[in-house]
């Protein structure tokens, strides 16, 4: 059996860094703002904008809301798209959409889907790597690494609680 040859493309420390260049742009792009919400797709998504989050509470003023997005990503249209807030509480409100990878748009599409049915002031998207596949109108507003691959090559992100964080290639 062949082995998986993985190569290191964001190392903990590279990772850390990103997050906290991508929350200074966030509240430079929103400097008006007293409150915005970060949506994480589960489950990586989700701990990407927990750390989003942690980082802007010590640099910031700005006040955040943190929330889930949960969709089957390979059959979003196959079940309900769930979000851990009120959608209601989005009225006025930018809305920061958070994803480990980026690859067709078709998920962050589909996150989307809920904050649509009420009136958020602006929907943005911030993702750790974005790797340039686009199939749907998708693009994000604020990337940690922009990669051009191959739709053979893999993405790997390991991110969370128990794990050193890295993003490899394979």
């Amino acid at each position: 059996m062949d082995e998986i040859r993985r190569s290191l493309i964001l190392s903990a420390d590279d990772i850390a860094k990103k997050i906290e260049r991508i929350s200074y742009e966030i509240l430079e792009n929103n400097d008006e703002e007293q409150e915005i919400i970060l949506a994480g797709i589960r489950q990586k998504g989700f701990v990407f904008a927990q750390r989003l989050e942690s980082k802007l509470r010590t640099i910031g003023p700005v006040s955040v809301i943190l929330t889930d997005i949960q969709l089957q990503k390979h059959r979003p249209t196959g079940s309900e798209i769930l979000m851990g807030i009120d959608s209601s509480t989005v009225n006025n409100k930018v809305v920061i959409v958070c994803d480990d990878v980026a690859n067709t748009g078709r998920t962050l599409l589909y996150a989307m889907k809920p904050f649509l049915d009420f009136f958020p002031k602006k929907i943005q998207v911030a993702v750790l790597v974005d790797r340039k596949h686009k199939t749907y109108p998708v693009s994000a507003d604020y990337v940690g690494l922009s990669l051009s691959t191959t739709m053979q090559e893999l993405i790997t992100v390991e991110i969370g609680s128990g794990i050193e964080d890295a993003v490899y290639l394979s």
